[in-house]
């Protein structure tokens, strides 16, 4: 086991209607709710922060604003083209959060890490 849990996004359908309405590409075929949420990313947080639901839901309001533009840029890159507002209602709204507190490293190769610049905590 790894002192981490694993916080997951799963989309709902706000977050698809936004998908296919932003896509530039008109002959696209739609996004499918349960297609988008075949893989997800994965977040790795701190063990601490998924000690009970209190501790996760603490984490993922200070965590919020990274969590949607992580998510929303790996659609659209073009921020003019996001929402407004990229505030804890939005996330809610469009994601359904769970967390998974055990996590076992079956794998004997050393965790490395990409350059990654986003503010998550």
């Amino acid at each position: 086991m790894i002192n981490r849990a694993a916080l997951l996004l799963r989309y709902k359908e706000p977050a698809i209607q936004w998908i296919n309405n932003t896509d530039p590409d008109d002959d696209a075929p739609e996004i499918e709710l349960d297609r988008v949420n075949q893989e997800l990313t994965v977040y790795l947080i701190p063990d601490r922060a998924a000690v009970d639901d209190d501790t996760v839901r603490m984490w993922v309001e200070l965590n919020h604003e990274a969590l949607l533009q992580n998510e929303l840029s790996g659609w659209m890159t073009d921020e003019s083209c996001w929402p407004e507002a990229l505030n804890l209602e939005l996330l809610n709204e469009w994601f359904d959060i769970e967390c998974h507190s055990i996590i076992i490293d079956t794998s004997d190769e050393p965790i490395t890490e990409e350059d990654y610049d986003d503010e998550i905590h």
